[in-house]
């Protein structure tokens, strides 16, 4: 039987939002990466951290318990975009877990673009992997009709 894994980072909840129903369509295994850093979420600030965190290639400590990714054939990976990237966090989780002969899908969340350019990195961050989709949601927790989009998409994965 294949087993799935959801991995994601969240900065304001709609990739939390999207990797719940995800991982709720393909009755999949649910983790938020968890780092002790904090990035500030107000005003400018969160787009100057972000981006200079992407800039300079961070990788935070993630503070989640040890992932056995050995025990998935699918990895679903989610993120916001950062200045056309992913996450700092999800760097960590790609640089301190061998992944590979895998199948990868992604998700993304943002607020204006970037999505395509993020999905071609972290391609090149997962060599050796078989990717099987991808899909970016502008702004979910406005918009409602992610949700769905969101099951509709897991669901044509299988």
């Amino acid at each position: 039987m294949m087993s799935t894994l959801v991995v994601y980072f969240t900065f304001e909840g709609s990739t939390k939002l999207i990797a719940e129903k995800i991982g709720e369509t393909l009755k999949a295994d649910v983790i938020e990466l968890k780092t002790s850093k904090t990035y500030p979420t107000g005003g400018i600030g969160k787009y100057f951290w972000g981006g200079k965190s992407v800039i300079f290639g961070d990788k935070p400590t993630l503070t989640n318990e040890s992932i056995n990714v050995s025990h998935y054939d699918t990895i679903i990976i989610g993120t916001p975009v950062w200045a056309g990237s992913f996450a700092p966090p999800v760097r960590s989780f790609v640089n301190d877990y061998k992944i590979v002969n895998k199948n990868i899908a992604m998700f993304a969340s943002h607020g204006g673009g970037g999505a395509v350019k993020c999905f071609e990195k972290l391609k090149e961050a997962l060599p050796d992997n078989k990717f099987i989709g991808d899909i970016a949601f502008v702004e979910p927790k406005k918009n409602p009709d992610s949700i769905n989009s969101a099951a509709k998409w897991a669901a044509g994965l299988s």
